[in-house]
């Protein structure tokens, strides 16, 4: 890997710093993370939205520990060592960042120790669910990563890849609850844990790619009731309590993300959307 990732800052900042020093000490639960990932933070709010004990280890998944490898060979984060024993001394890897949170939940479900699940105990509530965060996954995830690393040399326009987004973000705010906050209701879900990472990272099109494009209240014209749902969910997710205890300071993520502005980043993710190819 070029130098270019391997400089990135190596902890967490804010809010993120705090509660991983909260999660310093050793734990037979175990989640291998990088604070500037988006699939990492997914997994973080999980851990927090269901107070699951853990430890929080940081990484820098472009210099690869052996040991790491030898828990995951993939390299990725988010990896979750899981224990085979309650003492720790053997675990297990999970990876795939929807995986992950999904087992936490189903895992951890006391509902005096972690709370309710974030997945809808109805079988058909939950299909639906896991549709939408296939939608997530497969089209709006896409769409930021084509918007962000759009360059001059590119086969699309800046308005294409702008327009794509707005697009798939347009589609997952028609079918929010009506009434919300959250896209199934007043229950914060899985939903919106999948999409909540990204979210956070939409003010970088305003630092590199002259704004996301979202209209401003009253601006939507026919559109404005979608775009209306949309501001009332993006609100209630931005500042729900988990998601800003997962969040370092926004500079640092300006930091890191000029490398996918410019096109130059050597993450797995970045060289894979770069290539046309599905998220890694």
């Amino acid at each position: 890997m070029g130098s270019v990732d391997t400089s990135l800052q190596p902890h967490t900042t804010g809010r993120a710093a705090e509660f991983a020093k909260g999660h310093s000490s050793p734990n037979p639960l175990i989640l291998y993370a990088g604070w500037f990932c988006p699939f990492v933070q997914r997994s973080w709010i999980t851990l927090h939205e269901k107070k699951i004990p853990h430890q929080y280890f940081e990484i820098n998944p472009y210099k690869k520990d052996p040991d790491f490898l030898a828990l995951n060979p993939r390299g990725l984060v988010p990896t979750l060592a899981v224990p085979v024993d309650q003492a720790g001394k053997d675990q297990k890897p999970l990876y795939e960042s929807v995986v992950i949170c999904e087992y936490l939940d189903e895992v951890y479900r006391d509902p005096q120790k972690n709370g309710p699940s974030l997945l809808p105990e109805d079988a058909y509530d939950r299909a639906w669910s896991r549709i939408w965060i296939d939608h997530i996954s497969s089209r709006i995830i896409p769409a930021f990563y084509k918007f962000i690393q759009h360059t001059e040399e590119k086969p699309y326009s800046l308005d294409e890849a702008r327009s794509e987004l707005l697009k798939q973000i347009k589609t997952f705010a028609q079918e929010c609850d009506p009434e919300g906050p959250f896209f199934l209701g007043r229950q914060f879900s899985m939903v919106d844990v999948m999409l909540a990472p990204w979210l956070c990272r939409l003010f970088l099109f305003d630092v590199y790619k002259g704004g996301v494009g979202i209209p401003d209240e009253g601006q939507g014209g026919e559109d404005e009731q979608v775009w209306q749902r949309w501001r009332k969910w993006a609100k209630a997710t931005y500042e729900r309590e988990s998601v800003q205890d997962t969040l370092s300071e926004r500079e640092q993520y300006i930091d890191a993300y000029k490398r996918y502005a410019e096109d130059t980043t050597q993450s797995q993710v970045g060289q894979a959307t770069r290539s046309g190819n599905r998220l890694p």
